[in-house]
């Protein structure tokens, strides 16, 4: 009899049996949560080892292709042939996308690209049957539709007239094939097609100066870092001193300055959805810039973003990009509910102002009266009020300016 039961037992889940299993389910869904947090809030914990030894290997891999005709580009000349642009070294590796330092011609550029190889990009089948890229025959309408439709996936824009000559698509001469084999990859890439259309239109965007590959070369700018006391490296700033003092109150107007033109300067708002230290430098006099625009979205990509399925108004938080969700339809709405202004009080001006011990060059109560607007500035929900916060921040910092001035 004990035996059958024991058998019995054996033959059927019990109680025991399900709650172990119970208990191991929830310790997996634990650990795939922490880890989606994890990976969420540090994108950078899988990202590959960033050596010299292998950026250089990719920069040969890219020559040969260039010598052998796979593909072409302003820089590639000066980079596999003349020698005038060397690497220099390795910023970064993450999630595919490398950058690299190198000169050029005696300046420091960036180099960078989406993904390592220049095979990753799918090849531009327009390409295949053609004997000679660009000569009779060669469907270059096509090529435009082609791009302009890349451009609108990319950044949700319909180009204006004229707009796709910015991506270097009038380009003629020798090497064509290459050179529209190189375009094509490169417009695959959101950052690159961004920055190529801002060239010249914002002073908080860095120029793309050229390309080779798939790979585009951008001006380098020593970027902010959250381990230094002030974020930013500033030159000849006394730490603590009134010179340190002028430089905070000068980047701060820049980055109010670079909140209004992307808020008010392009046909559509422009959307920072990733701000932080590291995805911003600074220029000698004091003008910030948005030296990493991967997460920048305009404003008709911004609502296809949002514009997603949700059980709640955490399901409807894109980074720094927040929307609400409508639980009738279960939907996010298209409209951000926060703004470039709110998260750049939040997560800059904040360290520099939300203490009144701070900044002691200033008096106390503009000292006072800044903490006060950075805090209304950087609280949530306060949408409405923006425009008049960014006047009175830009009123009290322009004070502080004129009193440290004043005192020198």
């Amino acid at each position: 009899m004990a035996r059958a039961r024991a058998a019995g037992s054996r033959g059927r889940p019990g109680r025991c049996g399900r709650g172990a299993l119970l208990v191991c389910v929830a310790w997996t869904a634990g650990w795939v949560l922490a880890a989606a947090l994890l990976l969420r809030a540090h994108p950078g914990v899988l990202s590959e080892r960033c050596t010299d030894e292998k950026s250089r290997r990719i920069l040969t891999a890219l020559c040969q292709d260039y010598r052998g005709g796979t593909l072409g580009g302003d820089l590639c000349e000066d980079l596999c042939v003349a020698g005038q642009l060397r690497y220099r070294r390795c910023l970064y590796y993450e999630r595919g996308k490398k950058v690299l330092q190198a000169d050029w011609r005696g300046r420091p550029v960036v180099l960078k690209s989406k993904e390592e190889a220049f095979s990753s990009f799918p090849p531009l089948g327009l390409l295949d049957g053609q004997p000679e890229a660009g000569g009779p025959g060669f469907p270059e309408a096509e090529l435009l539709l082609l791009a302009a439709g890349e451009v609108k996936s990319a950044l949700g824009l319909e180009l204006a007239e004229g707009g796709l000559g910015r991506l270097g698509l009038g380009r003629r001469g020798p090497r064509l094939r290459g050179q529209l084999a190189s375009l094509w990859a490169l417009l695959q890439q959101e950052e690159f097609v961004l920055l190529s259309l801002l060239r010249g239109r914002s002073p908080h965007a860095p120029p793309v100066l050229g390309s080779c590959g798939h790979f585009y070369a951008v001006e380098h700018l020593a970027a902010g870092s959250p381990r230094l006391r002030a974020l930013f490296p500033l030159d000849g700033a006394a730490r603590g001193g009134r010179a340190q003092a002028r430089a905070l109150s000068g980047v701060a107007l820049s980055f109010l300055d670079m909140v209004r033109h992307f808020e008010h300067d392009f046909s559509h708002r422009l959307h920072l959805c990733d701000v932080k230290p590291e995805n911003f430098a600074i220029r000698s006099d004091f003008t910030v810039v948005a030296i990493d625009v991967d997460m920048a979205f305009f404003e008709p990509k911004m609502r296809e973003i949002l514009e997603q399925n949700c059980t709640g108004d955490e399901d409807c938080n894109f980074f720094d990009c927040f929307s609400k969700c409508d639980l009738r339809v279960h939907r996010c709405g298209a409209q951000r509910t926060n703004s470039n202004l709110q998260v750049v009080c939040d997560k800059i001006l904040r360290h520099w102002f939300s203490s009144p011990r701070r900044s002691p060059a200033v008096s106390a109560p503009l000292r006072r009266q800044l903490r006060a607007a950075v805090l209304e500035c950087a609280a949530p929900g306060a949408q409405d009020a923006a425009p008049r916060v960014l006047a009175k921040l830009r009123r009290l910092l322009q004070a502080a300016l004129r009193e440290l001035q004043e005192d020198k």
